[in-house]
């Protein structure tokens, strides 16, 4: 019983025991080690500090030093208290970061091309290498020796200033050290009299490693063959990989110096075989790289040949064809290889279309998984009935949905060329599918019918009238219905130049006798939207005196009320100068009184034509900077028109402030007055409409600015909804003098601008029952 009661107290308390042992015996060994740590010659009192029972004090970690000058002993110990000092935050460190993320990640692009021309060509082989390749490529750089007095438009050309052929290779590889050689993997060179087909030279550098030293053309021997190696013949270009201009990159000034040569390319050639030993090459060739045996195919093309009658394989697979005589033939090979690829394109189409229709068998519900036509988005599916697009009735002279409204009108222009190249495009369609057993011709079409979806593009559905004639001559008028869809393109960025918010609009308010009640409550507006913002605007008024009250004007001012009102305006605002201009006329023409203001203001000023009723913000001014481009593009806006507010809130107070709501306004589509326009781009047009006007004087009184800029500038004609543009409601007083095209417009703005018809009818209604009563 004992026994057992003594072995539970062991088990309880071993563990403690145990664990007790061992700390004492690590510790001690502790303290050993410690004490043989220090170093055995060291003298009494220097490396360590013993007590009188000789014991360690203040030991220190084995791997601790300290010399013996440092170390105190404890009664010599004297505290000390160390101020607190506040660090003072030191001013943060700027870090660089580059522009573009491209650089920071040192991400490059693929292809440059520098093509070497003279003062000679570079107006005409240099204008059809540029033609033919640069929409392709992203860098494309004419290097030349000396620059013509005109440079062609649209090309980027470096001038080395020197006629010497060596000198201008060297500044040309010089130049690309300085500017490029970071930014692409690749450098293709070529001379301007030879073809280059862009999207195969892409296609190559694409299979390309771009860290081999690659150096690829034609190889040819050296002249005299006194040299071992090959060089690339300039005459079909030659690729160059970074990483072997990299190398060559030292010795570029040795080359200059010490090689002898009378070609440029044998030259590049030597200085590359001398100090980097690499080759041209024909064929890449790389047992590491899956896109090994990849060809640079070119062509020597014979004199004054036809390219559409080559017919040899290695023309039809050439990257480079030389030598072209001239811009003619550039142009001919350009549309020879552009068939190639566009049939190429064409059977891969066919070829994708064909596999769809082979896995929609098999898919879940069958043929009807692929839509019509295969590849093309589906229609567009209405979710409400007022989303149902509506189909277009024509004929092939009329159609049945006209711009103003009229139920009937002659089918002309843009129309008549679309529904004829649509028929033309059924016929032959049709003609595919059925020849040569019935050949197709067309009688006539039944019926037309076609509409916008938005989502596919035009659809269109035909009822023609043919006669099918068969083998034997024997022939029948049948009627077939066929459905046809021309497809929307790839999305594309269009290049558009460069504006900036900072211009200054010059904004010019026309004022007639019935204008005068407004000028209070647009001057106040304005004000607090540019004046007391400081907005980069200038405000300009015209007065427009008819002959009667100009021989008036001494005697009684229609507007010297509003003159006054400027110069309270300018007391006001002491940095702000209102002008005006006073103009004597029967008819206030748009054009007569502008060619008045574009006389008396520079070329480069961006006008804003509006009437006194329109309010003029920063929002819209904006706007009006950024789409009214000079020499390209002129800027119609389409005004919010408030609503008459004794019936848009009959019986209701009227409020501050006016939402763009449909029970508020609508947007005035019949209304051309406000335009945003650069005056060059005014006189220009003017000046374009001068023979006109001399077989016609009354144009300038039957056409309106718009009508001007859509019929003789060539420019953009930018008409769009600007919700920051809002005019107040005011009734307008129709000239008849005008044509009978404006006047008919300003007399239904009027009529529209009184409200909506719901608020119109509400109105008849409370009349009526008035009038019951």
């Amino acid at each position: 019983m004992r026994f057992s009661l003594l072995i539970s107290v062991l088990r309880s308390l071993g563990p403690v025991v145990i664990g007790i042992s061992l700390g004492f015996t690590l510790s001690l060994l502790s303290v050993s080690w410690s004490e043989d740590a220090c170093s055995p010659d060291s003298k009494e009192g220097e490396a360590v500090s013993l007590g009188k029972d000789g014991l360690l004090k203040g030991a220190r970690k084995p791997n601790s030093i300290s010399a013996a000058s440092d170390v105190t002993s404890e009664e010599d110990f004297q505290p000390r208290i160390v101020p607190y000092k506040q660090v003072q935050p030191s001013a943060p460190k700027k870090v660089f970061r580059a522009k573009y993320i491209s650089t920071e990640l040192g991400m490059r692009e693929r292809l440059f091309v520098g093509v070497m021309t003279s003062k000679n060509t570079i107006s005409t082989l240099g204008v059809a290498v540029n033609r033919t390749i640069s929409h392709h490529l992203d860098a494309v750089i004419f290097f030349t020796g000396s620059r013509s007095r005109k440079i062609p438009h649209g090309m980027f050309v470096v001038s080395h200033g020197d006629e010497r052929l060596i000198w201008n290779m060297f500044q040309t590889i010089k130049y690309i050290f300085d500017h490029y050689i970071n930014e692409y993997d690749w450098f293709y060179f070529v001379q301007d009299d030879a073809y280059t087909e862009a999207d195969r030279i892409k296609a190559l550098v694409e299979h390309l490693s771009m860290d081999r030293e690659l150096y690829m053309g034609r190889p040819e021997e050296f002249i005299g063959g006194a040299m071992e190696g090959r060089y690339c013949y300039g005459g079909f270009g030659y690729l160059l990989s970074r990483s072997l201009l990299l190398r060559l990159q030292p010795f570029l000034e040795n080359c200059r110096n010490d090689i002898l040569s009378a070609r440029p390319d044998e030259w590049l050639g030597r200085c590359i075989i001398d100090y980097t030993s690499i080759n041209c090459v024909g064929e890449y060739e790389d047992l590491c790289d899956s896109f090994q045996g990849l060809h640079y195919h070119h062509y020597e093309l014979a004199k004054n040949s036809d390219p559409s009658k080559e017919q040899s394989e290695e023309f039809k697979k050439a990257l480079t064809v030389h030598p072209v005589s001239d811009p003619e033939q550039m142009y001919r090979l350009h549309r020879f290889f552009t068939e190639i690829e566009l049939q190429k394109t064409y059977d891969e189409i066919a070829k994708l279309q064909a596999e769809i229709k082979n896995v929609s068998v098999v898919a879940f519900e069958g043929n009807r998984s692929a839509q019509w036509p295969v590849g093309i988005n589906p229609p567009f599916e209405p979710k409400s009935r007022f989303e149902v697009l509506k189909w277009e009735y024509f004929t092939e002279e009329e159609i049945y949905s006209c711009i103003d409204g009229s139920p009937k009108c002659e089918l002309r222009g843009i129309d008549r060329m679309d529904v004829a190249d649509v028929i033309d495009t059924a016929i032959g369609e049709l003609n595919k599918k059925y020849m040569p057993t019935i050949h197709l011709k067309k009688q006539q079409l039944i019926n037309g019918y076609r509409r916008f979806d938005p989502i596919r593009g035009m659809e269109y559905t035909l009822d023609l009238q043919l006669e099918a004639v068969n083998q034997k001559g024997h022939s029948r008028s049948i009627t077939k219905r066929v459905h046809l869809v021309r497809p929307l393109s790839q999305i594309e960025i269009i290049p558009m130049p460069y504006v900036t918010e900072a211009t200054r609009v010059h904004i010019i308010i026309p004022l007639t006798l019935q204008d005068r009640s407004y000028v209070d409550h647009f001057l106040e507006v304005f004000a607090s939207n540019a004046f007391e913002t400081s907005e980069n605007a200038i405000l300009t008024f015209l007065f427009i005196y008819d002959p009667v009250e100009a021989q008036q004007v001494s005697q009684n001012d229609i507007f010297a009320s509003v003159k006054s009102q400027i110069t309270v305006y300018e007391r006001k605002y002491p940095a702000v100068k209102i002008p005006w201009i006073s103009v004597k006329t029967e008819t206030p023409s748009q054009i007569k009184f502008m060619d008045i203001i574009s006389k008396k203001h520079p070329v480069d000023t961006l006008f804003f034509l509006a009437e006194v009723s329109t309010n003029i913000n920063s929002e819209f001014l904006n706007r009006c900077r950024m789409n009214a481009i000079n020499n390209w593009q002129v800027f119609f806006p389409i005004h919010f028109q408030e609503y008459n507010p004794d019936v848009a809130y009959h019986n209701q107070p009227h409020p501050d402030t006016v939402d763009l709501v449909k029970d508020a306004g609508l947007f005035d589509r019949r209304s051309f007055d406000e335009a945003c326009f650069y005056n060059s781009d005014y006189m220009t047009t003017r000046s374009r409409m001068v023979a006109d006007v001399q077989e016609n004087e009354e144009i300038l009184e039957n056409m309106d600015i718009y009508e001007m800029f859509v019929k003789y500038s060539g420019l953009h004609v930018f008409r769009a909804i600007e919700p920051a543009l809002r005019q107040q409601y005011r009734y307008e007083v129709c000239n008849p003098r005008l044509s009978e095209d404006i006047y008919h417009r300003c007399v239904q703005s009027n009529l529209e601008s009184i409200g909506s018809r719901s608020q119109l009818a509400m109105l008849l209604f409370e009349q009526e029952q008035g009038n019951s009563t």
